[in-house]
């Protein structure tokens, strides 16, 4: 053998290498020197590569390619440091690939690429090591070393050939020594080309040597695991042996095997879902019910799917909640605009759990119009939370068992909607939000606002019984959202457990600020658009708001902005370019003419025509309530599709100036010789409600005296027999209304003072509210000039506020 190495050592000097060579790029492998390898060669470049070194030398330029991927390697995709090899044999192979026996012999760089058809050639750069023929003690002791770790990897299972160890435990060259021991480790190629690039030898076989470290450490623990794996698998395999022969006596005896794996696996998964020891209790009782009936029977059907929602419950698996409140804040300021006494109460919440982690779940209730937001604010909750969001429907639910479920015993029974959304939520804290909870009906066969009555009461909800499983279930873990349009319908029990949130609806502001925000981004994006070829001006969006919408929420302006950006899409999509502004002068030729058209401005003060104030579910809106007086015997027509309510306050309001007429400087009997006539346009809008008391006598005694009302000044509230102004609701939306009609000074109840405080801080600036007791502070202020002939001044009224009003 040392004569071999000797020849061959011979053979390398005496061989002359070129300085140009054909490349052959390998993949999967670097080749070191002394290493002989077989190789199949199957692209066309690489064969003609082996053709041109046939012609020649035998010689050609091994480099790995960095990604075996490559069909078509360029000369970034190769390393550059390689192998000079040799071709020993080659044999054509029947589906035209070659395969040859190539040995290394010495390291070689690229120092550039000569050609690069019809193969690669490059122009090397061979490395020259000097053999270390005295090694130092410690280049010795390194030896020994790789070769002992070699040794021990063999031991543990690592393939490598005895001939392989002979040469290691002769060779006493360094540089040789690392070759050799790494062609045969099996190191990734990554690892294998940062040694071939270390030309120094010692430097060399201190990488090879920690390689070596680092793979026995690995295979030693490899071996650990084996080991164990073993005596758990000689355990298993005893355990399995006595199985057999139990399954064998049952087959023998008629019963089947596959009813037994049923049951053990059944088991199995009641141990994994950690219920209550009740629960588990039931749960292996009908377990054993089922082992012991045939499998054909039709019990066995039922309880087999009895004990699959038994096991697949999340009786224990909770998420971890988000309780970071700054950032919960932002993500629900990132999905909803304004609403700040809804963010307010969750982060109550959360700040609660923080400190308290067994506190009970609320039970919220948002209230308010259609398209403001309340579902997707549920969902921002969940997100804010971290927690699984889950919504059922519940509107048109007239059946109990919807929401308790039906008993076993009912053909196709199945646990109740409750029970259904925590297990498809996988966890038992999830956000619970039931939508349209207003719309729950109710017939002969129950009714399910009542079997709500369990699941939203903290109280009760920790041990629910849905008739299904007729087992308790914790619900007071979970998060409770309940959402309606109106609170009249909903039972004053069920909503006796919920804490009411109302959302009023947007105003025309914050619906500016939401379009801005996420719509007008949203449409652009789900239209294909970006801001290259579609701006909205802000003018724009407050043109649709006001005229082409008439909602509380926001599902109108969403689709008439969607309108918009449709049609700039068509025209982008023929190949218009450039950028296409909206505004308001140009918004007619996207939507048409306007469908809503605002309340015009009165222009001038006048004689029996009153500004009041209404609330919609839409919003709030001006009312110009008009008043006249002609020859009659003393009729009182009404008209303008009022209500019930509102021609009572007409009549409150006659009587008032019935009462009051010695002071408002008319004959006791003026009424007897008068029809009097009180009109609310527009006469095709249903309206009702005691807001408009206040605003209907002012325009009746404003048409008797003879004094016209401010055009400037609005009013709104209840009047009384005796002149007292009650308080109205709707506060915020009629102000808005009033701002909206360019009029600044608003008339209000003196209760009301406290509902300020929910219209936003900077309109409150704009406005000028007056507060007032009676209808006599009202006439004060509204009517332009005092009337004549009063036998006694009107009630007090706050200097301060007539000052300002005037």
């Amino acid at each position: 053998m040392s004569d071999e190495k000797e020849k061959q050592e011979q053979k390398e000097d005496q061989l002359i290498v070129p300085d140009t060579l054909p490349l052959l790029p390998i993949r999967d492998v670097v080749i070191f020197p002394f290493m002989i390898v077989p190789l199949f060669v199957g692209r066309e470049k690489s064969i003609n590569a082996v053709d041109m070194a046939l012609t020649k030398e035998r010689l050609v330029f091994l480099a790995t390619q960095r990604n075996i991927s490559d069909e078509e390697p360029q000369s970034k995709d190769l390393y550059q440091t390689g192998t000079v090899g040799m071709i020993m044999r080659m044999l054509k192979l029947p589906d035209g690939r070659v395969k040859i026996l190539i040995q290394g012999l010495t390291r070689a760089v690229i120092k550039q690429y000569v050609q690069d058809k019809p193969t690669y050639v490059v122009s090397i750069e061979k490395i020259k090591e000097n053999p270390i023929t005295q090694p130092s003690l410690e280049v010795e002791a390194m030896m020994r070393s790789v070769r002992e770790q070699l040794e021990r990897l063999s031991s543990l299972g690592k393939v490598i050939s005895p001939e392989i160890m002979m040469i290691i435990e002769s060779m006493n060259e360094p540089g040789r020594l690392a070759d050799i021991a790494v062609a045969n480790i099996g190191l990734r190629v990554e690892d294998a080309q940062s040694i071939l690039e270390v030309f120094d030898p010692i430097k060399r076989l201190e990488k090879v040597n920690e390689y070596l470290v680092k793979e026995l450490q690995v295979s030693t623990m490899q071996a650990k695991i084996q080991s164990q794996a073993k005596e758990e698998m000689d355990k298993s395999q005893r355990e399995y042996f006595l199985r057999e022969q139990m399954r064998a006596i049952k087959s023998e005896l008629g019963e089947l095997e596959e009813i037994t794996e049923e049951i053990d696996e059944t088991r199995k998964k009641i141990k994994k879902a950690k219920m209550s020891p009740d629960v588990e209790k039931e749960a292996l009782k009908q377990t054993d019910r089922l082992e012991s009936m045939h499998p054909d029977a039709a019990e066995s059907a039922i309880i087999r799917t009895y004990l699959d929602w038994l096991v697949e419950l999340p009786w224990s698996k909770s998420t971890k909640d988000a309780l970071d409140i700054k950032k919960a804040k932002k993500v629900l300021d990132e999905d909803h605009y304004n609403l700040e006494k809804i963010k307010e109460r969750i982060l109550e919440y959360l700040a609660v759990r923080k400190l308290h982690q067994k506190s009970k779940g609320p039970i919220l209730c948002f209230v308010g119009p259609p398209g403001v937001g309340k579902t997707s604010l549920g969902r921002s909750i969940a997100r804010a939370m971290g927690r699984k969001f889950v919504r059922i429907s519940l509107g048109g639910i007239k059946d109990e068992a919807e929401i308790r479920g039906h008993r076993r015993t009912y053909v196709g029974a199945l646990p109740g909607r409750i029970i259904q959304g925590i297990k498809q939520a996988g966890t038992n804290n999830p956000v619970f939000m039931m939508d349209e909870i207003d719309k729950i009906g109710m017939d002969f066969r129950g009714d399910p606002s009542s079997a709500l009555l369990e699941v939203l009461d903290p109280e009760q909800n920790y041990a629910f019984s849905d008739h299904y499983l007729n087992l308790p279930f914790d619900l007071s873990k979970a998060m409770f959202i309940t959402t309606a349009n109106m609170l009249d319908p909903i039972p004053d029990a069920l909503k006796d457990r919920m804490e009411v949130l109302e959302l009023a609806g947007y105003t025309e502001e914050e619906k500016l600020e939401i379009a801005k925000k996420y719509i007008v981004e949203r449409q652009m994006l789900e239209n294909g658009l970006n801001k290259k070829f579609i701006q909205i001006t802000d003018e724009a969006i407050k043109e649709v708001i006001s005229q082409y919408t008439k909602e509380a929420g926001l599902r109108n302006l969403e689709r008439e902005i969607a309108s918009v950006c449709r049609k700039v899409a068509r025209r982008v999509a023929e190949g218009e370019k450039g950028l296409t502004v909206i505004t308001p002068k140009t918004i007619e030729e996207y939507l048409g003419v306007p469908k809503f058209i605002p309340e015009a401005e009165q222009e001038e003060d006048e004689i029996g025509v009153a500004t009041g104030l209404a609330w919609t579910p839409v919003g709030g809106e001006i009312l110009y309530i008009e008043a006249t007086t002609m020859k009659g015997k003393g009729n009182l027509t009404l008209t303008g599709h009022l209500g019930e309510v509102m021609k009572e306050s007409a009549h409150a309001a006659l009587s008032y100036a019935r009462s009051r007429a010695k002071v408002l400087g008319l004959t006791d009997d003026f009424y007897k010789e008068l029809d009097i006539h009180i009109h609310v346009p527009a006469g095709a809008i249903p309206k009702d409600g005691p807001s408009a008391g206040v605003t209907m006598a002012t325009a009746l005694i404003s048409t008797l005296v003879k004094i016209p009302v401010s055009k400037d000044v609005a009013m709104t509230g209840e009047i009384t027999l005796r002149g007292r102004v009650l308080p109205i609701g709707g506060v915020k939306e009629k102000a808005l209304a009033a701002l909206r009609a360019k009029i600044n000074t608003i008339l209000l109840p003196e209760r009301n003072k406290k509902d300020i405080e929910d219209i936003p801080k900077d309109i409150q600036k704009k406005m000028n509210f007056v507060f007032v007791k009676h209808m006599d502070d009202v006439l004060s202020i509204a009517l332009k000039k005092k009337v004549k002939m009063l036998k006694k001044p009107l009630a007090p009224v706050n200097k301060r506020s007539v000052a300002a009003a005037r």
